[in-house]
């Protein structure tokens, strides 16, 4: 089932986090999410205390400390199966990654959160 992007970003996981601080918190790293394509844009997602956060909201940051680029198209094969997608977008280049690429991973956790 196709994810409607800009509502995951706009509506679903702001609440979530409203709803969840703490367990968003827990995460506290700042991420910057960038889709491509026509149903994509760009997000900050703050999940420390600083800031105003945790929070997510259109726009972007030059201090994020991991950076996230991937093609809308793409994005949806990562919500059907973050696990084994996620890899197999990686290496095949299409999520790129800059900053702490370890923290990617952390992200599944928030997205959990907005299900």
């Amino acid at each position: 089932m196709a994810v409607d992007i800009k509502n995951l970003f706009d509506t679903q996981l702001p609440e979530a986090i409203a709803k969840n601080p703490d367990k968003a918190a827990e995460i506290g790293h700042v991420f910057q999410m960038n889709v491509t394509g026509p149903t994509g844009g760009s997000w900050t997602i703050n999940t420390t205390k600083n800031d105003g956060g945790p929070s997510c909201a259109a726009g972007t940051i030059t201090t994020a400390e991991c950076t996230i680029n991937i093609a809308d198209e793409d994005f949806q094969k990562l919500v059907e199966n973050p696990q084994a997608n996620g890899m197999q977008l990686f290496f095949a280049g299409k999520l790129k990654v800059q900053g702490n690429q370890m923290l990617a991973m952390k992200l599944q956790k928030l997205f959990d959160l907005a299900k």
